[in-house]
This record gives structure tokens, sequence and C-alpha cells, in this order.
């Protein structure tokens, strides 16, 4: 094969490994919503008492050769009753192209009155580094544009987040990707579609007047993302709180629908999610599966 062809198939390669990576950033995992929202908004970290640990592995689009995969760990610490910690590692692959992204954040969590009313507020810094995959190439690998691909150097981004919280309502917002947003020349490679932007809101309504054995959890979001239209969620969580049991289904104007089962018990949290598209991706993809574990430690009695 004519080195020139060569080159044309590992940049179209690119292309799609880009567009692929794109496609799976428009739908965050199915936790981020109601059981870890440190995952996208650092205000957040810190809000429980002791020491959160949070895994999650998802598969994308199982029957397309090099579909995404997205991989997290998470962990988050209140060190006192004002202050959280946190630390938020994010592994994506997608074809050719891995990128890898790990932030620490500082959270700052004030009492504004009753109804455990607080305003909280977070920032994290970090680096963010993606590259291309040689082994998973099938051509010349010393093609000098890959080889100009992994030359560019990690760089340095950082998230800002905001939240207001009490015994029933949650409203939050995170600016991501700092650079990206207020830096337009940062953009310098495949790193397509970046979120902008996102804002949610959810509240607790108890179903029996006595306890809150029952509780239904509407939810409603917003997202802007770097060169797409807008995103709507709208969703709902059902929990079962004497059995640790929970329920919900969040469906993004993306056109897919979430839908997610979960264990919610004192020391940890297991959640089953799985990712169903619903507009024109459909006759290309299965769908993604989504599994979670959350691990509480140090937590006061």
């Amino acid at each position: 094969m004519r080195r020139s062809t060569i080159k044309r198939l590992t940049t179209v390669l690119l292309l799609m490994a880009a567009t692929l990576s794109s496609n799976a950033q428009l739908n965050p995992f199915q936790a981020s919503y109601f059981q870890n929202r440190y995952l996208y908004n650092p205000a957040t970290a810190g809000m429980s008492d002791g020491l959160n640990i949070s895994t999650g592995y998802r598969q994308q689009w199982n029957n397309i050769p090099g579909g995404p995969k997205n991989m997290i760990l998470a962990a988050d610490l209140k060190p006192s009753d004002r202050v959280g910690l946190g630390l938020n590692i994010a592994d994506d692959q997608s074809g050719l192209i891995r990128q890898t992204r790990i932030m620490g954040t500082y959270a700052y969590h004030l009492p504004l009155g009753e109804n455990n009313q607080q305003l909280h507020f977070g920032l994290s810094f970090g680096v963010d580094d993606s590259r291309v995959n040689y082994a998973a190439i099938h051509g010349d690998v010393t093609d000098e544009q890959v080889a100009q691909y992994n030359q560019l150097k990690a760089y340095i981004d950082g998230d800002f987040g905001i939240a207001y919280t009490n015994n029933h309502l949650y409203i939050g917002s995170a600016i991501p990707n700092l650079k990206s947003a207020f830096f337009k020349t940062s953009d310098s490679r495949f790193d397509a579609d970046r979120l902008l932007f996102v804002g949610m809101a959810s509240y607790k309504i108890p179903l029996q007047s006595d306890d809150r054995s029952f509780v239904l959890e509407p939810l409603a979001g917003y997202r802007i993302v770097k060169g797409y239209d807008n995103i709507i969620d709208a969703g709902v969580n059902f929990t079962l709180n004497n059995y640790g049991l929970y329920m919900e289904s969040v469906y993004h104007s993306s056109k897919s629908l979430g839908i997610a089962f979960g264990l919610d018990q004192d020391a940890y949290a297991i959640n089953l999610a799985y990712n169903l598209e619903t507009g024109p991706l459909a006759q290309y993809t299965q769908g993604a599966f989504e599994l979670g574990l959350k691990l509480r430690l140090f937590k006061k009695p």
C-alpha cells in the first residue's frame, strides 16, 4: 500500500475516533445525575461526611470496532465542616485515541440557615492529555501526522462549580474545561464537542407524610456543548430508603434514554445502567452498559 494511501487512511481513522469520542461525551455517566454529582460539579466535593470513593466503567457501542470505553475513579473527603477535597480521574478510549484527565478539587460549603440550607463553591485544577495508541494502528506507525499529534503536550485545565442545597432541593451548575471555555485558541487537537456548561436541578418529594421511606426526585438539566445543539435532560429517581434500592431514568434531547437500578447502603453502593439510543444512531449501536461502585469510609455515626 502506498504511503499516501496510508496517510489518508490514518487521517480518516483519527477523525472517526474523534467523532465517536465526541458523541460519547454527549451522555455522561448515569451516576452523575443523582448518585455522584461530583463527577461533573466540583462544588459537591465533600458535601457528605467521610471519605467517598467511586469507580465506574462504561462500554459503548459494543458492535462497532474501536467503540468508546470510559473509566472513572473519583474520591472526595470532608476534612472539616466547611471544606471539601476531591480527586477525579477519567480515562476515555475511542478508536485510536486515548484521553486522560486528572483533576484535584477544593470546595467550600457555606451554611445559610434552616432546613440545612447551604451554598457550595468548588474549583478543580489538573492536567488533560490525549494520545494516539500506536498498537492499534494497522499501517505505517511512523506516519508524521500521528507523530505530530502525540507531540502535543499535556495541558493544564480546570473546572468551576456552584450549588445550592437544602433538605429537598438541589440546584447546581458547572463550567468544565475552563481553558477551552475562555481561551479560543486552546483547541489544537481533535478534542471535539467539549462540554462548556452544565446545570442541574432536582427536588426530593416524600411519598408518605409520616416518613421518607419512599422518595420521588424529578430532575431537569441543561448542557451547552461546543459544536453541537444544546442538550436538555429530564429524569426521575425513585428511592425505597428502607431497602436501600433505587430506580431511575433520564432522557436526553440528543435522542438517548438512560435507565438505572442500584443498591445504596451505608457503607457502599452499586449501580447498573444502560443507555439506549433512540435517534438515527440506533441502527448502528446496541447502546451502552455502565457499572459503578461506591465505598463510604470513616463516616460519622
